[in-house]
């Protein structure tokens, strides 16, 4: 008997093939890349919303300056010299601009912090300078700090803050080191002094490079002698005066042989 071949029925031994149209493989594969191509397509939309949100859109515009730290300085001042870009996105000021502006323009600014502070403004922490010694200069006073900076030129000197001054400077010491390197190393003793004569020192004087006199309230006077060894004639003092708190002549040139006299 002659049988008659199926269609689509293979040799004996031989497994069906699917149709391309059923097979479970082709289906995940297409599913996979369907899902690709959606979250391609999310983080396109979201990424080009969150720039725009950023960059476009007035929700994250800068819009006002907030000062804080200022006690000389006006905010008018600060503000005027930060020239702090208004209006445009938040992210896009470029805070160590401003900041290089601060200290360019205002040299008693001695540090600044600019912040953005979202939504819309810009924060300027300022550190002002203060004085550790005034020279006098002309009709009116430079202001000096710890760092030895010259910051500022003020009508009247600060209240607590010693002048220097030379007093009869001996010509050798003039000769040799000059009135600047002399004017220099009393503003260091200034900043050498210990805190508890802040508000105290007058003035102090100098003589020579080894004759820095520094002068108290109370008609009292500190025998300084060089800037040298600051730290430790300090340290000295503190102690001797602690120890002596009538004196009114202290005398720490020599660290190592302090001397105080009269009450």
């Amino acid at each position: 008997m002659t049988r008659l071949a199926t269609p689509g029925a293979g040799r004996l031994g031989d497994a069906p093939h699917p149709s391309p149209r059923t097979d479970p493989g082709s289906s995940v594969v297409r599913r996979r890349r369907r899902a690709l191509l959606l979250a391609l397509l999310a983080l396109t939309v979201l990424g080009g919303g969150g720039g725009y949100l950023v960059y476009g859109s007035s929700l994250l515009r800068a819009e006002h300056v907030k000062v804080s730290g200022n006690s000389v300085l006006t905010d008018h001042q600060i503000v005027s010299a930060a020239k702090v870009p208004l209006g445009g996105a938040l992210f896009s000021v470029d805070t160590g601009a401003v900041s290089r502006r601060l200290t360019a323009a205002l040299p008693r600014i001695d540090h600044v912090d600019v912040e953005r502070s979202w939504p819309h403004t810009v924060a300027l922490r300022i550190t002002e300078r203060t004085p550790s010694a005034v020279l006098k200069k002309g009709g009116g006073f430079t202001e000096v700090d710890r760092d030895g900076v010259r910051f500022a030129t003020v009508a009247r000197a600060p209240r607590g803050v010693p002048l220097v001054q030379l007093t009869d400077p001996q010509p050798a010491s003039v000769r040799q080191f000059g009135t600047r390197e002399l004017l220099r190393g009393a503003i260091e003793v200034s900043a050498e002094l210990p805190r508890s004569l802040d508000g105290h020192a007058t003035a102090i004087r100098v003589r020579s490079y080894d004759g820095i006199t520094v002068e108290l309230s109370g008609g009292r006077e500190v025998v300084w002698g060089s800037a040298a060894d600051g730290a430790r004639k300090a340290r000295v003092l503190t102690a001797l005066m602690k120890a002596q708190p009538d004196a009114t002549h202290y005398d720490v040139s020599a660290p190592t042989a302090p001397a105080a006299s009269g009450s």
